[in-house]
Formats: structure tokens, C-alpha cells, sequence
């Protein structure tokens, strides 16, 4: 699993190895640190919360791809604005304090 993590125009990727054994600190470490060289501010966005969701709706497919996907969406989450785009691919967009905007797009091994 693929997570492409933006603000504004600067974008990074983090291998999601196995997304059973999701490692949520190094994930969220990684989106600070993005975030912290665009001047942006990721405080008051619960991406700990969002990311476990994001990933079971791709991987956690019990109820057959992509229902949970779309399920995912259709709860929404907070103030991410959520969306499933064809392929498997979840994407959350949220504006940071600072009125930048974070995007993240998890896009799933198959």
C-alpha cells in the first residue's frame, strides 16, 4: 500500500508494508515533518484516527472491495472531506490551521 501525503504543492509517499501492522507513529511522524517544512500546521486534524479507517477500508475488505471503501466515505470523517476514486483509491483533504491544505491518497497494492 501506497500513501501519498501533500500540502500545498509538496508531496511525499510512505510504504504501508503491512497494513495489519499499521506503524501510525512513523506515518504520523513522517506528515508532521512534511508539514512542519511547508510552514503548515497539522494540530486539531485527527489523523491518527482517520489513517486506521482509511486503511481497513482499503485492506479491510470483509464485506467485499470496495464496499468498505465506499463505506468509509459515505460515514465521512471529521472535517476530512472523503473520497473513493476508481481503482481502490481513498483520498482525505482537510484544511490545516493555517489555511493550507493537507491531502493524503492511499492507494492499495492490487
Amino acid at each position: 500500500m501506497e500513501l501519498v501525503i501533500s500540502i500545498n504543492k509538496a508531496s511525499q509517499s510512505i510504504t504501508i508494508e503491512n497494513p495489519f501492522r499499521l506503524d501510525l507513529e512513523g506515518i504520523l511522524e513522517g506528515i508532521e515533518r512534511l508539514a512542519l517544512d511547508q510552514g503548515a500546521s497539522v494540530e486539531g486534524l485527527d489523523i491518527r484516527g482517520l489513517l486506521p479507517l482509511m486503511v481497513k477500508g482499503i485492506a479491510g475488505c470483509e464485506a467485499g472491495c470496495p464496499a468498505d471503501a465506499q463505506r468509509v466515505v459515505s460515514r465521512g470523517y471529521g472535517n476530512f472531506a472523503l473520497q473513493y476514486v476508481e481503482g481502490g483509491i481513498l483520498t482525505a483533504a482537510a484544511p490545516t490551521g493555517d489555511g493550507k491544505t493537507l491531502s493524503l491518497k492511499l492507494f492499495p497494492d492490487f
